[in-house]
């Protein structure tokens, strides 16, 4: 496995979707990576020349430094200046309710969780 910025990026996957195991890099840049190095976006990450993986490296240090972990630490700062300030996304995050503007009266099962019946709850008899 080729590691990059501290990541063992699967070597049966193509070159381009390898690179997009590193939290904080996507397809549009992972291909934006590869056009710049010229590196064929077909070939797999064990076909991938060892001088070209140095490059990639070099290049994400350059030009992307808030990777892996300091990103992650950068976002989970800037939630926890969210919820510190008390502002309505902090709220929403606390909550674990949808926080950019979603309906939650159906929907919003991935961050809500499994919808739980309440018990001894029966329609009204006629």
């Amino acid at each position: 496995m080729a590691r990059i910025a501290g990541v063992n990026i699967p070597k049966e996957k193509r070159f381009v979707i390898s690179l997009t195991y590193i939290y904080g890099i996507g397809r549009t840049t992972a291909e934006k990576i590869c056009q710049k190095l010229k590196i064929n976006e077909k070939l797999r990450t064990h076909e991938v020349p060892e001088d070209k993986l140095a490059q990639v490296r070099t290049l994400l240090e350059k030009e992307y430094p808030a990777l892996e972990g300091d990103l992650r630490r950068k976002v989970s700062a800037n939630i926890k200046r969210l919820i510190d300030i008390g502002c309505y996304r902090g709220i929403r995050h606390v909550k674990k309710l949808p926080v950019r503007g979603q309906r939650t009266h159906t929907n919003a099962r991935t961050r809500k969780g499994r919808g739980v019946a309440i018990a001894g709850k029966k329609k009204a008899v006629k």
